[in-house]
């Protein structure tokens, strides 16, 4: 059993930070990707920061250079945070944490509910 829970999610002013939190726990044997994705105004998905074996660190366009992506872990637990510095009222949507994991016998994908985050001008 897989469990992904995000939060740190707040309503804040134009040029304030927030930072998030997704927190991955069960038993697995590793996970191999895992990011933050918005949902928008418009109900249109983007990437905002990930980190997978492949890739790296990356970064949507929107959010270079004012947010942070940094993973943590330890035994059966992942952590991914995003710190948000400099926010924009374009960054307000649901942010959601998507991991790939990897168990024993097969590799599954897992979302959580979500935190709202929200930029006023």
């Amino acid at each position: 059993q897989v469990q992904v829970v995000e939060d740190g999610g707040n309503s804040v002013q134009a040029g304030g930070s927030l930072r998030l939190r997704c927190v991955v726990s069960g038993t697995f044997v590793r996970i191999d990707d895992i990011g933050w994705y918005r949902l928008g105004p418009g109900n249109e998905r983007e990437m905002v920061a990930a980190i997978s074996t492949r890739y790296g660190v990356e970064y949507g366009d929107s959010a270079e250079g004012r947010f942070t992506v940094s993973r943590e872990s330890d035994r059966n637990t992942v952590r991914l945070l995003l710190q948000m510095n400099s926010l924009k009222p374009e960054d307000t949507g649901l942010y959601s944490c998507n991991a790939i994991v990897k168990m024993s016998t097969s590799t599954g994908t897992y979302w959580g509910q979500g935190s709202q985050v929200t930029v006023s001008p």
